[in-house]
C-alpha cells in the first residue's frame, strides 16, 4: 500500500465570505500542490474540502498521513464524532443536523477506502507544509478580490 501525506488548510475572509482551500500531497520524491476558491462560504467548510479534494487525487487505496490546523477536522475523526453523529442520524449534540453533512459524508467515505491517521498541528506555526497550504489559501482569495 501506497503511503502519502497530505498537508491542508482552509481559509476564509469573512466567515462566511470568500474562501479559499490548498493541499500538498506527498509520495516518495514526487510533491503536488493543489487549491481553489469559493465565493461564499466558511472556513470550517474550507478546511473539509482541503481534505476532500486531495483524497480525490489518490487514484488507489492509500495509507494517508493528513496533517491539518483545523480541530474541526481531525476531531471529527480522532475524536469520532463522525461516529457519532451517524448513530444518530447525522444530528450533533445540540440535538441539530451536523453542519456540512455533505462534506462530512464525503470524508467518511474516503476515511473508508484509505488507511488515515488524522494529525493536528499548531496553525501558524512551525510547520513548513502547514504554512504553505494557508498561504496558498489566502492567496486563492487575494487574486479573487484584485
Amino acid at each position: 500500500m501506497k503511503k502519502v501525506i497530505i498537508y491542508t488548510d482552509g481559509a476564509c475572509s469573512g466567515n462566511p465570505g470568500p474562501g479559499g482551500w490548498a493541499a500538498i500531497l506527498r509520495f516518495g520524491e514526487h510533491e503536488k500542490v493543489i487549491s481553489g476558491y469559493e465565493e461564499e462560504t466558511t472556513n470550517n467548510k474550507m478546511e473539509l474540502l482541503a481534505a476532500i479534494e486531495a483524497f480525490r487525487r489518490l487514484k488507489e487505496s492509500c495509507e494517508v498521513e493528513l496533517y491539518s490546523d483545523s480541530a474541526y477536522l481531525i476531531n471529527g475523526f480522532v475524536q469520532r464524532w463522525v461516529e457519532g453523529w451517524k448513530a444518530k442520524g447525522w444530528i450533533n449534540s445540540s440535538k441539530e443536523p451536523v453542519k456540512n453533512i455533505d462534506l462530512w459524508k464525503e470524508l467518511d467515505s474516503f476515511n473508508k477506502t484509505h488507511r488515515v491517521h488524522w494529525i493536528k498541528v499548531k496553525g501558524h506555526s512551525d510547520n513548513e507544509y502547514n504554512n504553505r497550504c494557508d498561504k496558498l489559501a489566502v492567496e486563492e482569495i487575494k487574486k479573487r478580490k484584485k
